[in-house]
């Protein structure tokens, strides 16, 4: 009987060791089946972080260009209103000049509306019957004494304002 029990429990110790080796070759495939299984996630955000990296250059790459286009259209509507403003300063010389002009010939025309309706003209030049209004202010207007009056301001030209 005791080379029965004796067997048994030999037996029992072969069934410990076999479960043992069992558990552990379990536990390694456990092991191994988790350490793919990480190998694949980290592959996953590797890619993942790669894919992120590759938009945000392709963002910046489309920024950059936004970025240039708009450079250009401020630097073209600049040069638009650079040249407006040259432009818009020529007219306003233009103008002066114009409203100068304006303001001597109405000087002149009222000289000579005041030279005739006082009969200065008449009493230096007496009437002939053949003259007009129009030409007695001409001859009042062409008399030397007069020449103060002609105001003729220089014309101001666009190449005057160009850069």
């Amino acid at each position: 009987m005791a080379s029965s029990s004796g067997n048994s429990s030999g037996s029992s110790q072969l069934q410990n060791s076999g479960s043992e080796e069992d558990m552990q070759v379990l536990m390694d495939q456990r092991k191994r089946k988790r350490m793919l299984s990480n190998r694949e996630s980290a592959r996953r955000s590797r890619m993942r972080k790669q894919q992120h990296l590759d938009d945000l250059m392709s963002q910046v790459s489309q920024l950059r260009k936004d970025n240039s286009q708009i450079l250009t259209s401020i630097n073209i509507t600049t040069q638009h209103f650079l040249n407006v403003e040259a432009e818009n300063s020529i007219l306003r010389a233009q103008m002066m000049e114009l409203s100068q002009r304006l303001d001597s010939l109405n000087e002149i025309l009222n000289y000579i509306n005041t030279t005739t309706s006082n009969g200065i003209y008449e009493i230096d030049h007496p009437p002939h019957h053949h003259q007009d209004a129009t030409a007695v202010a001409a001859d009042s207007f062409m008399n030397p004494l007069n020449l103060i009056y002609l105001n003729q301001p220089i014309m101001a030209s666009p190449d005057l304002f160009q850069y």
